[in-house]
């Protein structure tokens, strides 16, 4: 699971996810890659089960980048508790995912490889997303 090492606050606000992602929304490293259409959170588990999918597909030939990386946590309270007495604790982390984010690049393997890749792992996210290549 990606996760930080360490943070500067352990639970930080919810915040807004208004606007479109301006930073990391350029092919830098491959070929092929997944951009997202919608704004999300995208834990880690997600990451990984769209990783490991897209890796699959792809019979570990080429190579993929993950171009996002969860760095938020999200807090929980306990179940059957009452209101107040604080914030919960920290149960997971997330990626902020804005409109026109990258998430992935692939790079190493043919079109029609990459692109049925890119659909098994879009089927993990919960972002609608799209295939682009170094061309488009």
């Amino acid at each position: 699971m990606l996760m930080p090492k360490r943070v500067k606050r352990r639970k930080v606000q919810k915040g807004r996810m208004r606007g479109f992602a301006y930073r990391g929304s350029s092919l830098a490293f491959g070929q092929f890659a997944m951009q997202a259409q919608e704004c999300c959170w995208i834990n880690s588990r997600q990451i990984e089960a769209a990783r490991v999918a897209i890796t699959r597909h792809m019979k570990r030939s080429g190579k993929l980048w993950i171009r996002i990386f969860p760095n938020k946590p999200i807090t929980i309270k306990p179940a059957e508790t009452r209101m107040g007495k604080g914030k919960g604790n920290p149960e997971y982390w997330v990626a902020v995912v804005k409109p026109g984010r990258i998430i992935f690049e692939i790079e190493g393997v043919s079109t029609e490889i990459a692109k049925e890749a890119m659909r098994l792992g879009a089927a993990k996210l919960p972002a609608k997303v799209k295939f682009l290549t170094r061309e488009s």
